[in-house]
């Protein structure tokens, strides 16, 4: 069957916030649109104090890119402002995307202060795409690592994504749901998200279909005769033990191992469930019913999940909703996209963002990002942004340093150095396919499985360092100190 894909329904080019736009038409009206600017979008803190986050929305940001184009019903909504010359208007009609991009592959972690996307083109260009690239990967980004965390948390039982009917828009429920999926989580109710990214959707009855009928038993008995091969049962809408799991053991025997099937499970959704579960697990044991696994839901995270854990709780599997896809706990990822180098007359000039806040001082210059891995055990070691161009000799010593305490120096050898900002678009072509959900999702677990235990911890994890070349740090300093500013690094 073809695919419809739904984001082509849309042309989301206006997507920007306003200033994008005041500040494309100045450019354009002194004559400096054409000039070649280098943005970086990076982030400056891991969500919920974590110790990594994953990147996620790549695929949504090329779509966008690739489908860049101002609309007549764009330039007459425009010129309605009266704020726009006619020149830079006619400008809008014949736009063509021409900027290099660069963007950290779906399913990598990554961490704070590093480029995860870079941006090169006319100034224009490259300013006005800020808003999308942010959102998109923002969002993205901050579902796929929250639910990694869930998933951790459950020790290998499957999370299922159920958050739909509390995401924030249809869009966040469908590329929560994409999110949710990178992140680990084993499937999610979100219909459209399996007939658009192929993530296997799943869904039973709610309370409503067993308050429908005149008894919990009836309910049951039409649900397990529709449904025998795949018969999962909702016991809580009354009384989970006195009522919900008799009747599911009563209904499993007669209307499902009676056609010669197996029951799939039954769901608690409310009251105590690491209690619940145990009593539950017994009553099914008891009744032969040992492969019939145990679902949880209700308002679950990594937190209550890892408590229910603790207390021994017989659940098989977690359906988390809210609170993975709005990531309720910390709801804002907080990537930015700043300026950090311009060029004049085929000369780079690198640009910063000065600050008293030390962790909003920007590392300026066009930059390559590599990730070292220790080659004996296959982990990695730091991650490491240097000047664009500049060479990581792996056959000698490499000296990395804290950038703010520069005496915290290590030395590290027996490393591969693998650069990790993949090449986009080139000149405005898209020159990368995005991979099935499905490899990025695989490739997200592989590049986690990298990470030492000590990064992945939930409380306090161990700082992964995120290291500035000699080189680059150099320009970073005399930038401070050019700008009058005490030389704070980082």
């Amino acid at each position: 069957m073809t695919k419809i894909d739904w984001k082509e329904r849309r042309n989301l080019t206006m997507l920007a916030d306003f200033y994008e736009l005041t500040m494309a038409n100045g450019y354009f009206e002194h004559g400096i649109h054409e000039k070649r600017a280098y943005f970086d979008m990076f982030f400056r803190k891991i969500p919920d104090n974590g110790g990594f986050a994953i990147m996620a929305g790549v695929e949504q940001l090329i779509e966008y890119l690739k489908n860049l184009d101002f609309t007549e019903e764009d330039i007459e909504f425009l010129k309605e402002k009266d704020m726009f010359s006619d020149k830079f208007l006619d400008y809008l009609r014949e736009f063509k995307f021409e900027c290099d991009v660069w963007a950290v592959k779906e399913g990598m972690p990554i961490f704070p202060r590093e480029p995860i996307v870079k941006v090169r083109g006319p100034v224009i260009q490259a300013q006005f795409i800020e808003t999308m690239i942010l959102l998109t990967i923002n969002h993205q980004s901050l579902i796929a690592t929250k639910a990694n965390r869930i998933v951790r948390a459950a020790e290998g039982r499957p999370v299922l994504e159920f958050g739909s009917r509390r995401a924030q828009g249809y869009d966040g429920a469908i590329l929560g749901a994409r999110a949710s999926f990178i992140g680990g989580c084993a499937g999610t109710a979100c219909t459209i998200a399996d007939r658009d990214y192929n993530i296997p959707a799943s869904g039973t009855m709610a309370h409503s279909w067993v308050q429908l009928f005149e008894t919990e038993e009836e309910a049951f008995r039409i649900y397990a005769r529709t449904y025998p091969e795949d018969c999962v049962l909702l016991v809580d809408t009354y009384d989970v033990l006195k009522s919900g799991v008799p009747n599911a053991i009563k209904v499993f025997k007669e209307e499902v191992i009676a056609k010669g099937y197996r029951p799939k499970g039954i769901r608690l959704d409310s009251g105590d469930i690491a209690y619940l579960s145990k009593v539950v697990r017994k009553m099914l044991d008891d009744a032969g019913l040992n492969d019939c696994k145990i679902i949880a839901s209700n308002s679950l995270d990594e937190y209550i999940i890892r408590e229910l854990l603790l207390q021994d709780a017989k659940v098989d599997l977690f359906g988390v909703g809210e609170r993975l896809v709005t990531s309720k706990s910390e709801p804002v990822f907080g990537g930015v996209y700043k300026l950090v180098a311009v060029e004049d007359d085929g000369k780079l000039i690198p640009k910063i963002k000065v600050s008293a806040n030390v962790e909003k001082i920007t590392t300026p210059g066009a930059k390559d990002l590599y990730r070292l891995y220790d080659k004996e055990s296959g982990k990695a070691i730091a991650d490491l942004v240097t000047m664009e161009g500049e060479k990581v000799h792996e056959d000698r010593p490499y000296e990395l340093f804290n950038p703010l305490y520069t005496w915290k120096r290590k030395k590290v050898e027996n490393f591969r150095a693998e650069k990790i900002l993949t090449k986009i678009f080139d000149k405005g072509k898209c020159i990368y396919a995005s991979p099935d959900v499905n490899n990025i999702k695989r490739f997200c677990k592989e590049q986690i499985d990298t990470l030492w235990e000590e990064v992945l911890r939930f409380e306090h994890p161990h700082k992964y360092y995120v290291d500035l070349s000699y080189d680059l740090w150099i320009v970073k300093d005399n930038l401070l100190t050019e700008h009058s500013v005490e030389k704070l690094s980082e």
